[in-house]
């Protein structure tokens, strides 16, 4: 039997603590309780004991409901390494500073991880497994939340709406006579925010600025084009996957801070602001020459709309926009799926360069 160490015992009832004596015996442990005919004991097993910490005072939770404090720490923690009791390994992590740093590093380089790979891979799966018809109401609601902040009622002229829509439709049909194609639908609206713009949102909404019609007036293939690529967006799933995407960082967010909600009531606003991935524009610019060829239209076509980009300049301060891309020059303050398009240059040698053993669908 080891020594007795003098503490307080509580019955779970009382309010009121009772000196005591504990100590082990064999598997047992015994508590002493003051005019007590016969010590209470404990299987060692029941007993869930407390964690070291460098301050505050013990707790012992014993079987029956009752427990035990004791505020001397040093002298507790003395008592128990004399008892030969193991704590368990966690504890002795929490208690080294090298344990507690390789495990942030280790989390660190997992969240590293799943950012890079895990998260786009998993988002761009699942943005695929999405039904159309919660798509498309997710984009109907999107286009409904934009009518209200940047865009207005198109003052292009009907017959000239209809054009630039039969035009793209005869390419589409040309193309892919199969009719193996996503569910499209262009609308077109006049936007001071956007300037010369188009984007595409999840359900195959395409928005056209009267803007850009304006600005490619005299090059409409090269409008058909920039439609292409906005459907190209639809048939990869480019915008649901950003928003999947969006929906994942925020559950990693509650993970790491056990919060998330002022992320969450940000995500909105976010998904609208959003841009593309380097790689998705990529994907979109091949679709987009890949439907030109397909119809008999020369992919470099292409290549006029983005000189003519260059030549109206940087955005203006303020603006989201980067030299030679759609709004350029307008002080844009809303970049949908453009701020991170690849190099100019790179995108008019792509389409002036195309050849059709490049393509894929």
């Amino acid at each position: 039997m080891t020594y007795a160490l003098p503490t307080l015992w509580f019955d779970g009832r009382n309010p009121r603590a009772r000196p005591a004596r504990i100590q082990l015996q064999g598997d047992d442990l015994l508590v002493h309780c003051e005019d007590d005919l016969a010590p209470r004991r404990y299987p060692l097993s029941g007993v869930r004991w407390p964690e070291r910490r460098s301050h505050g005072q013990r707790q012992t939770d014993l079987p029956d409901g009752s427990l035990l404090q004791h505020a001397d720490s040093v002298e507790w923690d003395r008592w128990w390494a004399a008892q030969g009791l193991q704590e368990p390994t966690v504890v002795g992590w929490m208690q080294s500073w090298h344990a507690t740093f390789v495990a942030m590093a280790g989390t660190v380089a997992m969240l590293a991880v799943a950012w890079v790979w895990g998260v786009p891979l998993l988002s761009s799966t699942l943005a695929h497994l999405v039904p159309y018809s919660v798509e498309s109401t997710i984009g109907r609601q999107g286009l409904e939340q934009l009518d209200r902040l940047f865009l207005a009622p198109s003052a292009l002229p009907q017959a000239e709406q209809e054009a630039v829509r039969n035009r793209f439709a005869t390419t589409l049909q040309r193309a892919f006579p199969d009719g193996r194609l996503p569910r499209w639908q262009l609308s077109f609206h006049a936007s001071q925010a956007l300037g010369a713009n188009a984007f595409a949102l999840p359900g195959g909404y395409i928005v056209v600025t009267d803007e850009l019609v304006q600005l490619l007036r005299d090059q409409p293939d090269a409008m058909t084009g920039v439609l292409a690529h906005e459907l190209g967006h639809v048939e990869h799933r480019h915008g649901l996957d950003l928003m999947v995407r969006a929906s994942l960082v925020s559950a990693m967010v509650g993970v790491v801070l056990g919060d998330a909600s002022g992320f969450l009531a940000s995500v909105p606003a976010t998904l609208l602001t959003q841009a593309y991935s380097r790689d998705a524009e990529r994907e979109a610019d091949e679709f987009a020459a890949f439907t030109l060829d397909r119809a008999g239209v020369s992919p470099a076509v292409m290549v006029s709309f983005f000189e003519r980009l260059q030549r109206q300049g940087p955005a203006r301060p303020g603006g989201a926009t980067q030299e030679g891309e759609p709004g350029a020059g307008k002080g844009s303050g809303l970049p949908i799926a453009i701020s991170s398009h690849p190099d100019i240059e790179e995108r008019i040698g792509f389409f002036r360069n195309w050849r059709q053993p490049h393509a894929g669908r």
